[in-house]
């Protein structure tokens, strides 16, 4: 049977996400004179779809419908971001010039947060079967197998960094693809490679777009202080930015973090969420946690998925199949970097990367997506035999 402790914590996450959608909203509430119910409303429609699509996921045969429900994904999500610059504004909706969202019945759903699991599965498909241990393989070996991998992902990071306008998800997809290999059977030479191939990509798009120079201009402003502390002066004084802007978002979603403490100021006391962090129930939720959870919150939250990837990581390593290995090892390292990336970013460690909180950030796409990918991780659960004595 599925594994019980999964779908339960899973649904814990979601559960804490309604509660969330509910008291962090209540600035944007009363901005756009919505109903009182009208975020927690949608948020617990698209929980409970969620958590039905990922029971009903779980109890179909992983052997015919893991395959079916992996490339439908991939391949279905590709074809919507093709299409979605040319399809009427009725459609899509728009923000900065990027069409993100296909407008289906009062909701928006974003194609990129169901191809990042079509991604993971098509990699796990292909690596388990064009890919093995490198084998004292050279370095140019290596890379000739990995050419066709990396033609793929360069139409992907056109789809999703140019046309969408969305470098966030790339980072999270080129870890995740890094990671992935590594595992597949490739060396630590042509890992490291990878890596720093992937660093010099994306200091190019940086480079290639004003706004992304900004926002990392504009947290350096606010993050010198504390980093250039641990340099020599000599060296910190070419790296500090004089009269730099600091980062507006960052500063108000830091003093959110010092005003819950330890304890918390208490459900719906959380003052920061009045127009002085914008949408803090996405983005930004696991600030409106620590202010009004306090740290206390914050490392329940922080618990909950450690378990939860811990489960994830276990059902891998207990897979006999490398496809199923991969394809768990990969879905958890989804849920591992969209959690690092926006925890590091409210906190200051890192620039804002606009990267939602996997099933606690208000939005359906990111919610149903990331059940999906639970829901057949645990269809694969079914297949692992436990030995008497093993914990499950």
């Amino acid at each position: 049977m599925p594994d019980k402790k999964l779908f339960l914590l899973t649904t814990a996450l979601i559960t804490i996400g309604i509660i969330c959608s509910y008291t962090l909203s209540a600035y944007t509430v009363i901005l756009f004179e919505y109903n009182n119910f009208h975020f927690v409303g949608r948020e617990l429609f698209i929980a409970f779809v969620s958590i039905m699509l990922m029971w009903i996921i779980s109890q179909l045969n992983p052997d015919i419908w893991l395959h079916r429900l992996g490339l439908t994904l991939f391949w279905g999500s590709i074809v919507l971001m093709l299409i979605m610059p040319f399809l009427p504004s009725f459609l899509v909706s728009e923000v900065g010039g990027a069409k993100r969202w296909i407008k289906i019945v009062g909701f928006s759903l974003a194609p990129v947060e169901f191809f990042k699991i079509g991604f993971v599965y098509f990699l796990a498909w292909s690596f388990s079967r064009k890919l093995g241990h490198h084998g004292g393989m050279g370095l140019f070996q290596e890379f000739k197998r990995f050419a066709p991998y990396a033609g793929l992902f360069v139409m992907v990071m056109f789809l999703i960094a140019i046309v969408q306008n969305d470098l966030g998800q790339v980072v999270v997809l080129s870890l995740t693809l890094a990671i992935m290999l590594f595992f597949a059977g490739s060396s630590l030479r042509f890992f490291f490679s990878l890596i720093m191939g992937a660093v010099g990509f994306f200091l190019l798009f940086i480079a290639m777009a004003p706004h992304r120079m900004g926002r990392i201009l504009s947290w350096w402003a606010s993050a010198q202080s504390t980093i250039l502390a641990f340099f020599p002066e000599s060296i910190a004084q070419h790296l500090r930015i004089a009269n730099g802007e600091e980062a507006y978002q960052i500063g108000h979603s830091m003093n959110a973090i010092h005003n819950g403490g330890v304890w918390g100021t208490g459900l719906g006391n959380g003052t920061f969420k009045l127009g002085f962090l914008s949408e803090v129930h996405t983005d930004f939720v696991l600030a409106g946690i620590a202010e009004e959870f306090g740290f206390i919150g914050v490392l329940f939250v922080t618990f909950l998925f450690i378990a939860l990837l811990h489960r994830l990581f276990k059902i891998a390593n207990r897979s006999v199949e490398d496809i199923d290995y991969l394809f768990s090892l990969g879905v958890g390292l989804l849920i591992t970097f969209a959690f690092m990336i926006n925890a590091y970013g409210i906190s200051g460690l890192t620039p804002i990367k606009g990267i939602s909180v996997p099933f606690l950030s208000y939005g359906g796409s990111s919610m149903l997506a990331s059940s999906i990918g639970i829901g057949m991780v645990l269809m694969l659960s079914k297949k692992i035999k436990y030995e008497p004595g093993d914990k499950k």
